[in-house]
């Protein structure tokens, strides 16, 4: 019975969401569509500039005392504030001729007036140097952000970047 019972909430939660979206008026629904997709932009954005290492703009993206948590090989690090944050990514994409990412899926929850929590999914390619060869790695990446709305602009307050996999080959 409680399997049931379980089973049949999974299916209503979709109806009930939209149920909940029917009460809002139409500015309501419209607001929350421009922050999705002023999130959405963050998120790009900082994928697009990583790309062109144009880390001083990328860093912009982040509140003055954001944070940046990484997991790697089940080891944790935390950067915290922009120039921390400028000098770490200027000193791991100065290793990489090449840098790409591809951007998946986001979903974005908990959306507030100016807060708001999103999980995106990325693949990142990164093509340099290593011992006189030309090596791919590739990081298959879940990231879990926190954003706040300041001065009518979002940005991200706590990054947890999750590199999930990692592959590495000769090219």
């Amino acid at each position: 019975m409680k399997g049931y019972l379980t089973s049949l909430l999974i299916l209503l939660a979709p109806i009930l969401s939209i149920a909940q979206d029917m009460n809002k008026t139409i500015e309501q629904r419209l607001t929350a569509i421009e922050d999705k997709r002023a999130i959405k932009y963050v998120v790009d954005e900082f994928s697009n500039l990583a790309d062109t290492k144009d880390i001083d703009q990328q860093v912009l993206l982040f509140t003055e005392d954001g944070e940046v948590e990484s997991i790697s090989n089940g080891q944790s690090s935390v950067l915290k504030g922009r120039e921390q944050l400028k000098q770490a990514f200027s000193g791991f994409l100065s290793n990489f001729h090449t840098v790409y990412h591809q951007n998946g899926q986001q979903t974005i929850v908990d959306l507030t007036e100016n807060t708001a929590t999103a999980t995106s999914y990325c693949r990142v390619i990164l093509i340099g140097e290593q011992d006189g060869k030309q090596m791919k790695t590739t990081l298959y990446t879940i990231y879990k952000d926190e954003f706040v709305k300041e001065g009518n602009k979002w940005l991200i307050k706590h990054r947890l970047s999750n590199f999930v996999h990692r592959e590495v080959e000769s090219l």
